[in-house]
């Protein structure tokens, strides 16, 4: 009793438990070693016993073989007898290499031999003598007692080396059994030395434990305050965000208004001017002819370029005509320009018009960054809803990229998802090295 206390302390605790692993781990492995050895001797000496089974039973079907070929004549007989001769031979080579290496039996192993032989001997005589036709001969050595005598030499012979391979098993079972007692003592033993090692280690980590304990409980005190900041930090940022994106919006409103006012009124007037020059000028020279056309033409392509920058600044298509109708011409304008194929599957959603812009700007960036670095000869976007969801999805058919390796090119999708958080929704992006890229989104529908 007063050991207990005494170890409880005890700095040899942890080296006395490795001590008792290595002790059973030891035990364990050497009785592992015996056993497979045993069980190898076994399987060795069960086939050593099957084999001298084997050669009975061939030589008998050997003589049943070759009496009813002689006594019918039918062929089919000889199949049987051939085969067991091929069998007996293969079986007395086994048996002899496997009792060369125990010379208390191998002389007795001679003997089966010898008397094998002689039987196969003796019904190859007998065949011989059928087919030269010598009847009496072949009768005569078939109802000697010469077969028999063989035939009761071999049998005896392969009891003696049955009697001595059961032995052997009875040996090795013995061994085998002795084997897996002293193992389970062992276990046993080293079992209960490292429960004692295992009692006295964690009474010196008791103090230990509680100690983690209450560093575990100041960690998640200070983690929960710190996810409540980072909840309230979360918050601004989105509303930040939010006011970013309007206050963005706002300002391409403006841009697209003064572009549509000012520039548009100034190339108006030019290219009015450039029509009563024109007409004034009356007969002309080809080359001012030519220079007035050209000028005509570059005021023409400043109005043309003017309109694209107002629709890219403030599509006056979703004001005017609804979501569908400003994607099917975004689609189709940039198919246009790109010379892709683009398939556009859009149906009506209900959204607000904040959620509607995010929609629009989403496939208008998704097909920017086709242009700059897919590559793609495909593009299919499709907008529907299901079950209260509105589905926005962005595919092509380009070299794709790595998604887990960063890109310096992906500031214009990150805003996007910012922006569809802010309306509530999520952004996923799927892609890899060959197989094209799809960008998909999901965002609630107005009640």
């Amino acid at each position: 009793m007063k050991l207990l206390p005494l170890l409880r302390g005890s700095p040899f605790a942890f080296p006395l438990a490795a001590l008792a692993a290595l002790a059973m781990f030891l035990i364990s492995e050497s009785s592992y070693q015996q056993a497979t050895t045993t069980f190898v001797a076994l399987g060795t000496q069960s086939e050593a016993r099957t084999n001298i089974q084997v050669l009975w039973r061939s030589l008998t079907d050997a003589e049943t073989g070759q009496r009813g070929y002689l006594i019918t004549g039918r062929p089919e007989y000889l199949r049987p007898y051939v085969e067991a001769q091929g069998q007996v031979v293969s079986t007395l080579d086994w048996l002899t290499g496997y009792y060369t290496q125990e010379p208390e039996n191998d002389a007795l192993m001679k003997q089966v031999v010898q008397a094998s032989r002689a039987k196969l001997s003796e019904l190859a005589e007998t065949m011989k003598l059928y087919d030269e036709h010598k009847d009496d001969a072949w009768r005569n050595l078939m109802l000697s007692n010469i077969g028999k005598e063989q035939m009761d030499t071999v049998r005896t012979l392969s009891e003696r080396l049955l009697e001595r391979e059961s032995a052997k098993v009875e040996v090795a079972r013995r061994s085998l059994a002795q084997t897996l007692l002293l193992n389970r003592i062992g276990v046993s033993a080293m079992t209960a030395l490292s429960l004692l090692a295992l009692y006295m280690y964690l009474r010196q980590t008791t103090a230990l434990v509680r100690q983690r304990e209450e560093q575990r409980r100041l960690v998640q005190s200070e983690r929960d305050q710190f996810e409540g900041e980072v909840l309230v930090r979360t918050e601004q940022l989105t509303d930040l965000a939010r006011h970013l994106q309007t206050v963005r919006e706002d300002e391409r409103h403006r841009l697209a208004r003064e572009l549509h006012d000012e520039l548009g009124a100034l190339l108006t007037a030019a290219k009015l001017d450039v029509a009563r020059l024109k007409s004034r000028l009356g007969t002309v020279t080809p080359e001012v002819a030519e220079r007035l056309q050209h000028l005509s033409d570059g005021l023409n392509s400043g109005i043309a370029l003017k309109r694209r920058i107002i629709e890219d600044l403030r599509p006056s298509s979703l004001s005017n005509l609804g979501l569908v109708a400003a994607l099917d011409i975004l689609v189709r304008e940039w198919a246009q320009r790109s010379e892709v194929r683009a398939d556009a599957e859009i149906e009506p959603v209900r959204l607000r018009p904040a959620g509607e812009l995010t929609v629009y700007r989403l496939v208008q960036e998704a097909l920017t960054n086709i242009t700059k670095y897919a590559k793609a000869k495909n593009v299919e976007v499709r907008v529907g809803a299901l079950e209260g969801v509105v589905q926005v999805s962005v595919r092509d058919d380009g070299v794709g990229f790595d998604t887990a390796q960063p890109r310096s090119s992906a500031h214009g999708l990150l805003g996007m998802r910012y922006r569809l958080e802010t309306e509530g929704g999520q952004l996923t992006l799927e892609s890899a090295p060959g197989a094209g890229t799809v960008v998909r989104a999901r965002l609630p529908e107005s009640s």
